[in-house]
């Protein structure tokens, strides 16, 4: 294979035959038709007397279109090689065990590529020279050039939609002049756009295209065609804004007319390596971005529907939907590849459910000001300004043993006191002080820091208090809080705050570090660490470098006042 190329794969030229194999074996109603790539449904008679649909085209799409193959979508699909259309005699063998399980014709639903016209109309011609009644569906659902070339529109994911709409005709008994009428009118109401973060590449070979760190391209086609524009990646909201604008635009000729009051479905769909949650925040940016311009959001399908091998990327399908349309989209199927939706509006369901009354911290009405409230301002502010000034150095030493944000997390935490103190009286008594903290670094910090510290936090709150803040009460206070991470599994955490508390002592002679530079020596027993061999650990923890640095601050803070 191509130097510097990753692929989880056997070999180059048996990944194709070996994936429809694993396709098959792990899907109940599929088989493959020996001697070709062509996945076709094992239920067969239940063809009889209804229009069978074919599809396919090169591999590399995943799932597309072998996913598709079901009762309610395809009847069968062919693969060619990756990103090679299939050759017309596997077409043709298609066709013809579909005729032969006594289909009522066979509707072939084709991308507008040259390749796949070629090949699957010169197979759709040698069907009809052996009797089979036979027609073709073009999908040309790309909007990116405002002029098209004379080979017209690109065949997009718009072709899933197509496949599902057809097939819950077929599945209906609709007959295939009927159904070949109604796609054709649908694939007017219907358009594609890409938009490409990284290339992508055909096993055994180089990347199909350039594009530099930190650019995008728009319009691109599913083989790495070239698109329309390229620019720096922007957000998600203004990236999907710049798509739907282009497919909407009435000065170019690939475009699709869309107004207010409009309904449409949206299919928001991965390129292949974009991850969950940058899905869900592209359909999130869809769903609002035309909701902001009154089209009414019917339906929406996200996930990998028509891929591009490992690009880094994402196509936003359109399609104006009347009644008829949604209640073919609705229609069941057991293609494997398809989503299982919900047949409610988009638009206008309510989509927060309000939570129950609770507050995790008091009210600002419920404490008052006291002796102590200026100091433990003061002390709060310094362990801020410390936390965020040493936020790179703690998510430097957390690289090391974990994922890198611990210095993020204390600086979260940090500004949220911040803010918290500019509108806010800080109580006289110590203990509602703490019970305040507990309850913004449980919002505001995430993560196991945050529950640990509001754990810490919360369990020690009820020993201290206005009247009762000497030495022995805060000794009992933080036996309290190590004993509360203990109960909860945190034992490792209470060795580190073990540690920290041996720093409370080397405060007192001005070596806070070496508390913290004592946890080199711990074994981690939980948390990413606990993953990591030891002998790789050679850092201190960056979260007992924070409580010691905390700490330290307070010291500071409270000596300034003798």
């Amino acid at each position: 294979m191509t130097s510097g190329i990753k692929k989880l794969i056997n070999s180059v030229d048996s990944c194709v035959d070996e994936a429809l194999y694993g396709l098959v074996r792990a899907s109940e109603g599929l088989s493959l038709l020996k001697g070709h790539r062509v996945v076709i449904r094992s239920d067969l008679d239940n063809l009889r007397g209804k229009v069978a649909l074919l599809s396919g085209g090169g591999s590399g799409h995943e799932p597309a279109h072998g996913g598709y193959v079901g009762a309610g979508m395809l009847s069968a699909a062919v693969a060619g090689g990756v990103f090679a259309s299939p050759p017309p005699a596997s077409i043709l063998a298609a066709i013809l065990c579909l005729h032969n399980a006594g289909a009522a014709g066979v509707l072939l639903i084709v991308k507008n590529y040259t390749g796949d016209r070629l090949n699957f109309g010169l197979a759709a011609e040698q069907a009809r020279n052996h009797g089979i009644t036979v027609d073709m569906v073009i999908v040309a659902d790309d909007c990116a050039f405002d002029r098209p070339s004379k080979a017209g529109r690109r065949g997009l994911c718009g072709t899933v939609l197509i496949h599902k709409l057809a097939g819950a005709l077929a599945e209906e008994g609709c007959p295939l002049d009927q159904i070949v009428l109604k796609m054709t009118e649908v694939l007017k109401r219907i358009g594609t756009l890409g938009v490409g973060l990284s290339p992508c590449s055909v096993p055994g070979c180089l990347p199909s295209f350039d594009l530099p760190p930190g650019d995008m391209e728009l319009g691109l086609g599913i083989h790495g065609e070239p698109g329309i524009k390229r620019s720096k990646v922007a957000s998600a909201d203004e990236v999907v804004k710049l798509m739907i604008d282009q497919m909407t635009n009435p000065d170019s000729q690939s475009h699709l007319p869309l107004k207010s009051g409009d309904s449409v479905v949206v299919c928001v769909n991965n390129l292949g390596a974009l991850s969950c949650l940058e899905m869900g925040v592209v359909t999130r940016a869809a769903i609002i971005c035309l909701e902001n311009q009154g089209v009414v959001v019917a339906r929406v399908m996200s996930g990998s529907f028509m891929t591009s091998l490992e690009m880094a990327g994402v196509s936003l399908t359109l399609v104006r939907a009347n009644q008829e349309t949604l209640r073919l989209f609705d229609a069941r199927t057991t293609a494997l590849a398809w989503p299982h939706l919900s047949n409610v509006c988009v638009t206008g369901c309510r989509y927060i459910s309000d939570p129950p009354a609770m507050s995790t911290r008091p009210q600002d009405d419920s404490y008052s000001e006291g002796p102590l409230s200026h100091v433990m301002r003061k002390t709060l502010e310094r362990v801020c300004f410390t936390l965020l000034e040493k936020q790179e150095e703690l998510n430097s030493l957390d690289r090391a043993a974990g994922d890198g944000d611990c210095g993020n997390t204390h600086a979260q935490a940090a500004r949220a006191i911040q803010e918290w103190l500019q509108d806010h009286r800080v109580p006289g008594c110590p203990g509602k002080l703490l019970s305040v903290l507990a309850g913004l670094v449980q919002e505001k910090m995430g993560g196991s820091s945050g529950a640990l510290y509001s754990l810490f936090l919360t369990a020690a709150a009820g020993h201290v208090t206005e009247e009762q803040s000497s030495a022995a009460a805060w000794a009992s206070a933080i036996h309290a809080g190590t004993e509360a991470m203990r109960r909860c599994g945190a034992s490792a955490c209470v060795g580190v705050l073990f540690i920290c508390l041996w720093a409370i002592m080397c405060l007192l002679t001005k070596r806070a570090t070496l508390g913290a530079e004592g946890t080199c020596n711990l074994t981690a027993q939980a948390g990413r660490a606990s993953y990591i061999a030891a002998e790789r650990l050679t850092l201190p923890d960056p979260g007992a470098v924070a409580v010691a640095a905390t700490l330290r601050a307070v010291l500071e803070v409270l000596e300034g006042q003798k």
